[in-house]
Parts: C-alpha cells; sequence; structure tokens
C-alpha cells in the first residue's frame, strides 16, 4: 500500500493507494463519531457495498442507494441522502463516505459540506477517473441545467481509500474516461509523466495492476501538490481544469450523461491543444502527440456530431471558471507546461471551433 498526504495543516488528510483496501480496517480508523452513512449507486452497490459494511461492525451503520448517472446529479437527489440521516437522527458527529465515481463523491461530498452545515465524510473512489482526480481536493457539488457543478462547495475529505483491485469490474469505456484525466496530468506540468503515459498506454488500458497504480499514484501526488498551494482554485489550481472548459460545454450540450464526463475532456484537451497551436505555441506535432494518445485511449478527439459554434459559445459563457464575463482557458506554452489564459482572441477560438466542428 501506499500513503502520503494532503498537506491542508489541520485538515490534512491520507491518501491510501492499494488492492484489498475495501476489506480493510482503513475505513473504520478514520472514523471519528459512531453514525455512519454509506452512499453507492445500484451499480455499485451489488458489487461492493456488503464489503465495506462488513468492515464497519459496531457502528450505527444507514445506507443509501442511488441511481447511476452523471442525469441524477442534482439539487433533487440530495434530499435522499439527507431524509435518511435526518430519519436516523445523524448528528454532528457522524460520517458519510462516498462509496462511487465522481458522481457520488461530489454529491456525497456537497451532502457533508451542508448537513448540519458540515460533517466528515470519507471518499471511496471505484472508478479511474475518481480514483486519480475528482476524489481528491474537496471539489464537491451538483449539476444545474444552465450549468455543470455550480452549485457546491469545497469540503476536504478526512481521508480517500483507493482500492485498486475494484477496477477489474470497471468497463472500458470508464477506463478510457479515466485515462483522459491521467493524460491531463502529463499535459498541463509533467512531460515526462506525458511520455511515460504513452510508452504504458497498452498495459494501461489493459488494466495491469502495477502500471495503473504508478499512474493513479502520480496522478494524486500531482494534484496533492496543487491543492495544498491553491485549496479554493485562486491561481495554480485553475491547471488542472485543462480541457474542462470546452469539455463541460460538450456535456451541457449534450445532457448530463450523453458523453462521460472523461470522454469530453478527451475531446476538450484536443480542442485546447489546437487553440494553443492557433497562439503560436504548440507545434502541429504537439497537436499529433496529444490525438494519438486520446486515440490510443479510446477517447473521443472531436466534438459530438451536429455540435455548432454557437454551441460552444453558449455553453461556455455560463462556465463558472469565467471571471467577469471573460472566457478562461488553460493552454499549454508547451506539452507539460500549461497555463491560464483570459486573452483569447474571438477570431481565433472562431477558427479553431469552426475546424473541429465542420
Amino acid at each position: 500500500m501506499r500513503t502520503f498526504n494532503v498537506d491542508l495543516g489541520d485538515r490534512a488528510y491520507p491518501i491510501h493507494i492499494g488492492d484489498g483496501l475495501l476489506d480493510s480496517d482503513h475505513l473504520a480508523g478514520v472514523i471519528r463519531g459512531r453514525q455512519v452513512l454509506v452512499v453507492t449507486n445500484d451499480c455499485i452497490a451489488p458489487l461492493y457495498l456488503d464489503r465495506v459494511l462488513s468492515t464497519l461492525q459496531g457502528f450505527d451503520v444507514a445506507t443509501v442507494v442511488l441511481q447511476d448517472g452523471e442525469q441524477y446529479k442534482q439539487i433533487d437527489t440530495l434530499d435522499f441522502i439527507f431524509s435518511e440521516a435526518l430519519t436516523k437522527r445523524f448528528s454532528r458527529n457522524a460520517t458519510m463516505v462516498a462509496l462511487g465515481g465522481g458522481v457520488i463523491g461530489d454529491m456525497v461530498g456537497f451532502a457533508a459540506a451542508t448537513y448540519q452545515r458540515g460533517i466528515d465524510f470519507v471518499q471511496i473512489p471505484t472508478t479511474l477517473l475518481s480514483q486519480v482526480d475528482s476524489s481528491v481536493g474537496g471539489k464537491t457539488g451538483v449539476n444545474h441545467r444552465f450549468g455543470k457543478n455550480m452549485i457546491g462547495a469545497f469540503h476536504q475529505p478526512i481521508a480517500v481509500l483507493i482500492d485498486t483491485h475494484v477496477l477489474e469490474t470497471l468497463p472500458q469505456k470508464e477506463m478510457s474516461a479515466g485515462m483522459a484525466e491521467v493524460i491531463k496530468y502529463g499535459l498541463l506540468g509533467d512531460q515526462d509523466f506525458l511520455a511515460w503515459i504513452e510508452a504504458n498506454i497498452q498495459l494501461l488500458m489493459a488494466k495491469d495492476t502495477e502500471t495503473v497504480s504508478i499512474a493513479i499514484e502520480r496522478s494524486c501526488q500531482m494534484k496533492a501538490e496543487i491543492v495544498a498551494r491553491d485549496e479554493r482554485e485562486g491561481g495554480v489550481r485553475a491547471l488542472l481544469n485543462l480541457g474542462h472548459t470546452f469539455g463541460h460545454a460538450i456535456e451541457a450540450h449534450l445532457g448530463y450523461g450523453g458523453w462521460l464526463h472523461g470522454e469530453a475532456v478527451g475531446a476538450g484537451m484536443v480542442l485546447a491543444g489546437r487553440l494553443s497551436q492557433a497562439m503560436g505555441m504548440l507545434a502541429e506535432s504537439d497537436v499529433t502527440r496529444i490525438v494519438t494518445v486520446c486515440e490510443r485511449a479510446n477517447l473521443p478527439v472531436r466534438p459530438p456530431n451536429g455540435m455548432t459554434v454557437d454551441d460552444f459559445l453558449t455553453h461556455m459563457a455560463v462556465d463558472k471558471k469565467n471571471i467577469d464575463g471573460r472566457l478562461r482557458f488553460v493552454l499549454m506554452k508547451s506539452l507539460g507546461n500549461a497555463y491560464v489564459e483570459e486573452q483569447v482572441p474571438s477570431d481565433l477560438l472562431n477558427d479553431v471551433l469552426n475546424a473541429c466542428c465542420s
């Protein structure tokens, strides 16, 4: 097992990565009270819920099983969590456990942030995407029909338990979605890691345990370092949004659940690469590398059929990353060297979108 901390002073917490953590005593060891609410979905519950509950003998445990899918990541769904906690008279010493992918993690984190003005929660991510990205850093929230993750809070977990064994049951489509976030870390800040991903992409897609564990650990380390420097995205943390301005527009256009989040980010990273090229920073060979590694991960590299330039501009206009009406993009000066750009000429943006949407 590998363990390292997200260094946030008195709110620091461990990330444990290993094979078989679901059956260990690590979850029981981090819970500070006696009341535990385990929240999962109807896809994960038959696979792993009983195993998690078996490690919580002696606790006062309740469960909530939600429907699976991004389309359920909304305010109304939170009521199932709140109602169970209130019915069981859970106090401020209770702990919520998020057993699932990014949707479950985001919703449970937001529920924990707001239930009695904030209680503990633990992340047990079950998808590659949530293991390498969304379970770390304390971003929680739900979607609104006008924008993704527009309603939420920063609320750090007290621990993240990553059991690599659960990836054996992960569908290949979800594996590809998770690889988008792994690739993102190489593009935004570690060219050597990007080269390693390119060299090992076949083993990663085949779920080779040791190779995937290395990718998870490096991704989590990079995110933990960034979060420790900028918890609330006032500066460097914005780099983690590489590909997301375009990706969130794709998700909003298709209706949440039309594409997986990672699929939209994959196409979004290619668009960010092409915009970086149009801004005179990346060479065509650099963009080709982005396209190739995404294709080898079975990710989309173009926008959805029928999505127009106006569709992109409409959805990007309400993206929460914008400031004072200015579109903000994470672009690349070179592969492995990302930065935030708020002054993209509209004609260049339109040219790139026109070329990719045609």
